[in-house]
Formats: C-alpha cells, sequence, structure tokens
C-alpha cells in the first residue's frame, strides 16, 4: 500500500491519527447502513415477488375473460362499450425516506366510491366474460400500482446499496490501509530522528567532556 505524500512531522501524524479515527468510525456506519439497506432491499424482493405473482395471476385470468368475450362480441362492440369509462383512479405520488434513499410512495383515490361504476356499459348488451375482464383488471390495479412503487423502490435501493458498497470498499481496503502506513511510517522516520539527535547530542556533550577535562592528552 502506498505511502501518503506528506511531510514527516509530529503535528502531519497527529492529524493522520485523527483522520485514521474518523474513517474508521465512518466505515463501521457505512458497514451498518448497507447492512440495514440489504435488509429492507430483501423484504421488498420478497414483497415485490409476492406482488409480481399475483398480478400476472389476475391479469392472466383478466386475458382468459377478454378472449372468450372476442369469441361472442365483436371488436367495435367492445370498443364502443369500453368507450366511456365511469370510474377514474388518481394517484398522489409521495417520497418516503429509508436510510437516506427517496423511495416513492404511491396513494390511490378512486373518483367514486361506487362498486357498480367500473362498468362503463349496461348489461343488456355485452357479454358476462367482459364483465369478468373489466372486474379482474378493476381489483388487480392497486397491486398494479403497488408493484411499480415497490420495483422502483427497489431499483433505488439497490443503487444506494452499491453506491454504499463502493465506500465501504475504499475505506477498508485504500483510505484506512494508507493511513495507517503513513502512521507506521511517519512514526518510524520520528523515532529515526530521535535517535539520530539522541546520538548527535552524546557526540556533542563527548567533544564537551574532552575539551573540559582534556581527556584526549595523556
Amino acid at each position: 500500500m502506498a505511502v501518503l505524500n506528506v511531510n514527516p512531522t509530529r503535528m502531519e501524524l497527529t492529524n493522520l491519527k485523527r483522520k485514521l479515527i474518523t474513517a474508521r468510525r465512518g466505515h463501521k456506519l457505512l458497514k451498518d447502513k448497507r447492512d440495514e439497506l440489504m435488509r429492507r432491499f430483501m423484504d421488498l424482493v420478497r414483497e415485490n415477488k409476492e406482488l409480481r405473482k399475483k398480478v400476472e395471476a389476475s391479469i392472466a385470468e383478466a386475458n382468459k375473460h377478454m378472449a372468450v368475450a372476442r369469441s361472442v362480441m365483436s371488436d367495435a362492440d367492445i370498443t364502443s362499450a369500453l368507450m366511456m369509462p365511469m370510474q377514474e383512479i388518481s394517484i398522489d405520488i409521495s417520497e418516503k425516506n429509508v436510510m437516506s434513499v427517496l423511495i416513492p410512495e404511491f396513494k390511490t383515490q378512486l373518483k367514486t366510491a361506487d362498486d357498480a361504476d367500473i362498468y362503463p356499459y349496461g348489461f343488456a348488451f355485452t357479454s358476462t366474460e367482459l364483465d369478468g375482464a373489466v372486474k379482474f383488471i378493476s381489483d388487480i390495479l392497486p397491486d398494479l400500482i403497488k408493484l411499480a412503487e415497490t420495483e422502483k423502490s427497489c431499483q433505488l435501493m439497490a443503487a444506494e446499496i452499491e453506491k454504499t458498497r463502493r465506500r465501504v470498499n475504499a475505506l477498508e481496503h485504500v483510505m484506512i490501509p494508507q493511513y495507517e502506513e503513513t502512521i507506521k511510517y511517519i512514526s518510524m522516520k520520528l523515532d529515526e530522528n530521535e535517535r539520530s539527535a539522541t546520538t548527535r547530542i552524546m557526540k556533542v556533550k563527548d567533544m564537551m567532556l574532552n575539551r573540559a577535562h582534556h581527556y584526549d592528552q595523556t
């Protein structure tokens, strides 16, 4: 691991030790965040899987009913029956903060509370299979919107997990080892300088003693 390009001074050593403490604390916090994000992500994935199964099964049933309706009604009659819908749905989109990730939250509101308003036609000239198809689509619509919410949430959380993972790896494998190696290098340099200074002092002391007491004269 490469050593940082810094001056080997005690002040720099103190700064690096402080940065190392901060980096280790940040590393732990990011690891905890990553683990919690993973736990919530897996919960969302399981919810998404169940919703998708339910939605796909209902859509398949709706398609079966529609296929039978097409066999007894013309396309023009079906189009005419469905041309003027009576029911409407509005979606209120907000955001929810989950571990610093803003995930969407969809709330639906029907125009009317009457269940019969999902059928925009009279029943005299339409097939019961068309009624079944409309009913299945109407019933599955809230789950379909919830599925869109969970899928988008999974995408956003997956991106945040990857970003957090890269930060954890950068701290764990680059920054913290660099700080540790640089601290070790500066400590060795300072110890070496201290030993050199001690040696010089001892030599100066010997020279002064020799001059004072003429130890070099016999």
